[in-house]
């Protein structure tokens, strides 16, 4: 890609992968004033939630075959569109008709903004910016609920939430229209690219991926990864405060910076990601998510459990945007898109399965348990990138 291209294409981009962000947190922050405007039952905000995760996942797995057809300027144009559309749905909703249709829209789209982008980035730019990509979104999931917040201030509330959050991805849906020139720019290769296409990516073509342990592995780390990431998110509070009596003050400061560290350990990684390389990052930073993961199994004073989650949030931060961007360099060029599908429809099926597995550890066993669980978790993701690996 010519370098002015490149360069007016790549802000853009990042503000669509922060605008996929933005509406993530929302929902958890408006839903009080919410289920009672609409009469809606509390527990309703779990099954829309879930409901938007297996269309994203869906939609995330289709992509790979609809990117090639399309290109990826017109599917993040029309993906972007939807999303905006459905948060517009949201900020009109007379009941629960209104919330399950927007639910639509928002599924479909969220899913193929998020492999497009993904797919672009690993294929034409270099590590540095797959993780500065995954750090937008973290800005973006951290910024959305705080726009609810100050919405929920003003007369219409949660409304007034929704409705700036969707013109601002119709806004953006409308830059990417104006843009759509340059995604046809014909791109360089990505740094690393170019080495593995003269040594040699393992042939594997999208009719035979299914059938490859490459392929079914590559998912794998995304299932697990988001998995045990969202978990230790999830659950760090409750641990603190049920089991090792911590204040909710507390508790609520370790698990933001546990949040925190993971979008300042992806700027952080993109400083390095060229002169070290993906294997070796995420090599790096799964030791030290085990080190923190192990660590707050032990955890019982407010200082030792901020420790132990900001060097697992550190750790995990380079995962995603790493093994993403590895794959063009262990696929074939023809499946890279596919095998980025999957990946991002494995990592819906790990956000989806986590309320299940994690729920069911704390009632049959304790909470305690659940911190083991993200021991287990890192290590089994480890192995499997360990297997990955050799394989390719």
């Amino acid at each position: 890609m010519p370098r002015r291209a490149s360069l007016l294409l790549l802000p853009i981009i990042y503000l669509g992968y922060l605008s996929l962000g933005l509406p993530d947190g929302t929902l958890g922050v408006a839903w009080p004033q919410m289920h009672r405007d609409l009469a809606l039952p509390l527990g309703l905000a779990g099954t829309i939630g879930m409901v938007i995760t297996v269309l994203a996942g869906t939609s995330a797995f289709f992509s790979g075959s609809i990117l090639p057809r399309f290109g990826t300027g017109p599917v993040v144009f029309v993906s972007c569109a939807l999303t905006g559309s459905g948060l517009l749905l949201i900020s009109q909703a007379q009941g629960l008709g209104w919330m399950l249709l927007a639910t639509l829209p928002l599924g479909f789209g969220a899913g193929a903004v998020d492999t497009g982008l993904n797919g672009y980035v690993a294929r034409h730019y270099s590590g540095r910016h797959m993780n500065w990509l995954h750090a937008c979104w973290g800005i973006g999931a951290t910024c959305g609920p705080l726009v609810m917040t100050r919405a929920l201030g003003t007369a219409d509330g949660w409304r007034n939430g929704y409705l700036f959050i969707g013109l601002f991805q119709l806004g953006l849906s409308l830059l990417f229209l104006l843009t759509l020139r340059l995604w046809d720019t014909q791109p360089a290769i990505a740094p690393g690219a170019a080495s593995a296409a003269a040594t040699g990516a393992p042939s594997l073509r999208p009719s035979t991926l299914a059938n490859s342990e490459a392929g079914w592995l590559s998912a794998a780390v995304f299932t697990l990864y988001v998995a045990t990431e969202a978990t230790a998110g999830l659950w760090a509070a409750t641990i603190l405060v049920e089991s090792r009596g911590l204040s909710l003050a507390v508790a609520g400061l370790c698990t933001t910076a546990y949040y925190g560290s993971i979008t300042g350990g992806r700027i952080l990684s993109g400083f390095v990601a060229n002169r070290w390389g993906n294997r070796l990052l995420v090599t790096l930073g799964l030791s030290l998510a085990l080190v923190g993961a192990v660590l707050f199994t032990r955890a019982a004073t407010p200082g030792f459990a901020l420790a132990a989650l900001v060097l697992l949030g550190l750790g995990f931060a380079p995962v995603y945007p790493c093994m993403m961007h590895e794959v063009p360099k262990r696929f074939a060029p023809e499946a890279v898109l596919k095998v980025i599908g999957r990946q991002s429809f494995a990592s819906y099926l790990g956000g989806a399965s986590l309320p299940a597995v994690s729920g069911w550890v704390a009632v049959q066993i304790s909470p305690e348990g659940i911190a083991w669980l993200v021991v287990a978790g890192t290590v089994a993701l480890a192995a499997v990138i360990h297997r990955l690996n050799r394989l390719t």
